[in-house]
């Protein structure tokens, strides 16, 4: 199985303004994902962004980059463009790796690439991982998701899914039972071109719209998206300068522990 690996990066950010370029411990961020792309399987890593600054540091430090347009609305669309550009076939597979993920493991890249492939009723695959407390569980910041007994999604939402009706502790802030059936999206997501190629032309969905999670519109428009849980802890992206230490720290701490060559 061939897929490759595409990763969308805006220098805009509201809450943290130039956020591929934040140094890592000296290397910008968008050198640490692309790095850790790398060690996936993927045929090719790509960088697709529209700002000139993150292009000239992607190739200062080897790293492919595509230049795509400056009008996207989302990540979703920004690879489809690249799809595009590539002349890629329908069947292709893409796995779209968020720019702030400079701690994601390549064995989960490869399993929603492998996933997507192994399921060919599915036009989307994606992950979850178990929810630690009930505080997660309620908490609107972080997304959740059901799936069927063949692990296809269900929904997805911010709500508490599904609300254990006759749990006298959903309200506490306990640490969730281990067969809990509420899961944390993570937001890492294997394409076939086919499915980017019908996404940019629909318009957002209702439910889309309401919830502000882009993957509704798939599931509005009849699509399936394989959901499972991910082999590997996937350790949170970064979206505020409190993120950015917590990420600096852990890869020093990282790079102490690594034998020395």
């Amino acid at each position: 199985m061939s897929y490759l690996v595409v990763i969308p990066a805006r220098y805009g950010s509201s809450r943290l303004p130039g956020k591929p370029l934040a140094d890592i411990n000296g290397r910008p961020m968008i050198e640490h994902v692309y790095r850790a792309a790398s060690k996936s399987s993927a045929s090719r890593v790509i960088v697709a962004t529209d700002d000139t600054r993150v292009a000239e540091a992607v190739t200062s430090f080897g790293g492919e980059v595509i230049m795509t347009r400056d009008d996207h609305v989302s990540g979703t669309d920004r690879l489809q463009e690249v799809a595009t550009q590539l002349n890629l076939g329908e069947d292709e597979i893409v796995v779209n790796v968020q720019g702030d993920e400079p701690l994601i493991p390549a064995q989960v890249i490869d399993q929603v690439a492998q996933n997507l492939a192994a399921n060919t009723s599915a036009s989307v695959a994606t992950l979850c991982e178990p929810l630690a407390s009930y505080r997660d569980f309620r908490d609107p910041n972080i997304v959740k998701a059901v799936a069927d007994q063949t692990g296809m999604a269900l929904y997805f939402s911010r709500a508490p899914i599904p609300w254990p009706r006759d749990d006298a502790q959903v309200l506490t802030d306990q640490p969730l039972p281990s067969d809990f059936a509420a899961r944390r999206h993570i937001g890492l997501y294997a394409y076939r071109v086919s499915l980017l190629n019908r996404f940019v032309h629909w318009a957002p969905a209702a439910l889309e719209q309401i919830e502000s999670l882009e993957q509704l519109r798939v599931l509005a428009y009849g699509e399936r998206i394989h959901l499972a849980e991910a082999c590997r802890a996937v350790p949170g992206g970064v979206d505020t300068q409190a993120d950015l230490d917590r990420v600096r720290e852990q890869l020093t701490c990282s790079e102490q522990l690594a034998p020395k060559e």
